[in-house]
């Protein structure tokens, strides 16, 4: 018998190269700077914030502890893979498009005290990705008025239609070597930058089996919650401080009780008689 599930099979590509953005795009922009003003899809940058790149729209915010990415809305409708990826790789399965390469995100969280952990592992058995926990917000404007959410507001289970209810964890992707230049290159560029799908490219993953495959978890965009297609969007991802160890209180042992030391009789003495 057939099997009746729709679910379209995941897509496993590792590594894939990173498409170039396209050419259209690439000279809107050398216009843009040529004429000395930013490209349409720049925000303002954020106020006491440590530019990362000076071609990138990425900054740490070290009071804050978090690094900032801006971006586009480039789906509302489909499955996902990815929360986010980086521009010109996988938009027809992220929500959000950023403006940067994954590796200079990775540089920042390790600036505000992320510790990566290790990429998913399907072989000989499932190991979900670790790390620090990241919390995504989106930050955006709406009839003038300043919006805010979670990455996971915007991602919901396509079997419950519930928003997504799983963490994200700073795997770290990692590295492959071109065997023709000898060139190293990050993974996440390629695409696999916020992930809701589990990859062991992936620069944050979610720690549970996900993928558009047959019975695991799979996500949609939550259309009713996001913005219009275009809409400019900053990503605030903030590493999830480490609860502090309550030190343990020393073992107090009663002390042992004094019993007051029994009163030995006085010794009878034997008066003795003078001589008279």
């Amino acid at each position: 018998m057939a099997n009746s599930d729709t679910r379209p099979v995941s897509r496993r590509v590792y590594p894939a190269r990173r498409r170039a953005p396209s050419l259209r795009r690439q000279t809107f922009a050398c216009l843009c700077l040529a004429v000395g003003i930013s490209p349409a899809w720049a925000l303002e940058p954020p106020e006491n914030a440590k530019r990362l790149d000076p071609k990138s729209p990425v900054w740490i915010d070290e009071a804050r502890t978090c690094v900032m990415v801006d971006g586009k809305v480039v789906l509302r409708e489909g499955v996902l893979e990815m929360f986010a990826c980086p521009a010109g790789t996988k938009e027809h399965e992220s929500v959000v498009a950023v403006d940067t390469k994954a590796y200079l995100v990775h540089t920042g969280l390790l600036l505000v005290g992320a510790e990566e952990g290790t990429p998913v592992r399907f072989q000989p058995e499932y190991k979900p990705p670790t790390g620090t926990e990241i919390e995504v917000s989106i930050e955006w404007t709406a009839d003038g008025k300043p919006q805010k959410a979670r990455a996971q507001d915007w991602v919901r289970n396509a079997d419950t239609k519930k928003a997504m209810d799983l963490p994200f964890v700073f795997a770290g992707s990692g590295f492959w070597t071109d065997p023709d230049s000898g060139k190293q290159h990050y993974l996440a560029d390629a695409g696999d930058f916020i992930c809701v799908s589990n990859f062991g490219s992936a620069m944050l993953d979610v720690p549970a089996p996900s993928s558009a495959s047959n019975n695991e978890l799979w996500f949609e965009p939550f259309t009713e919650r996001i913005p219009e297609l275009g809409t400019e969007v900053r990503l605030v991802l903030t590493p999830k401080k480490k609860d502090a160890a309550k030190p343990e209180a020393p073992e107090v042992k009663p002390e042992a009780e004094t019993k007051p030391a029994e009163a030995k009789p006085a010794e009878e003495k034997t008066p003795t008689s003078k001589a008279e």
